[in-house]
């Protein structure tokens, strides 16, 4: 009697493939913003095709070089779960007041330790369909945030664990570059999650009315 063939599983997504997946989607969330609030020139972009859309990505070499550096970081820490949230600030470029602050909270899934049965698997084509709304989300914000008519710049701030390894020479502590709590507007952005990592993001922005 010939062996039975068994149909092939699809493995879980790996922290390493989970850990390149959302560093990617900072690469991208953070190029997204950049073009659509103004911070750099929209002739600095140039179209590419992820996660089954378009999506505009800088051809800048500075600013490309400094997300690449910041993300290599990043994607070392989210190995070692020493990173819990990725802020993308928005500063007037005179005044130094924030204007806005993009948060992406990072959070690991937690598997069910009360069952013997492996928690299912999330199809790719899930995960990037998550995605690909969070992208359109930061498109059409453009529609209620404020404004933009003065020259700005960013900075990026991350947020670690105590126990994180953060590379001296690189890496400073910094100000939080908060928005004074009477004026400040949050809005909740959607979500994403892969078998080891959640993604949480919301925009707080500076609103004088």
């Amino acid at each position: 009697m010939a062996p039975t063939k068994q149909a092939p599983t699809r493995q879980a997504i790996t922290l390493k493939g989970s850990t390149n997946l959302v560093t990617e989607f900072f690469k991208f969330a953070a190029n997204t913003i950049l073009f659509q609030r103004g911070v750099y020139p929209a002739d600095d972009f140039h179209m590419v095709k992820k996660y089954g859309q378009t999506v505009l990505v800088t051809q800048d070499l500075a600013l490309e070089n400094y997300l690449e550096r910041i993300l290599k970081q990043v994607n070392k820490w989210l190995l070692t779960g020493s990173v819990t949230q990725l802020v993308l600030a928005i500063i007037s470029k005179d005044s130094r007041t924030t204007l806005e602050r993009w948060v992406f909270d990072i959070n690991l899934v937690e598997q069910p330790t009360n069952t013997s049965e492996p928690a299912p698997v999330k199809p790719e084509a899930e995960i990037q369909a998550e995605i690909r709304n969070i992208l359109k989300q930061i498109v059409s914000t453009v529609t209620f945030l404020p404004v933009i008519d003065e020259p700005t710049v960013f900075n990026i701030l991350t947020y670690t664990t105590e126990s994180a390894d953060v590379p001296a020479d690189e890496w400073v502590d910094t100000d939080p570059l908060a928005i004074e709590a009477s004026k400040s507007q949050q809005v909740k952005l959607r979500n994403f999650s892969t078998d080891v990592h959640r993604i949480e993001a919301m925009v707080a922005y500076r609103y004088e009315g």
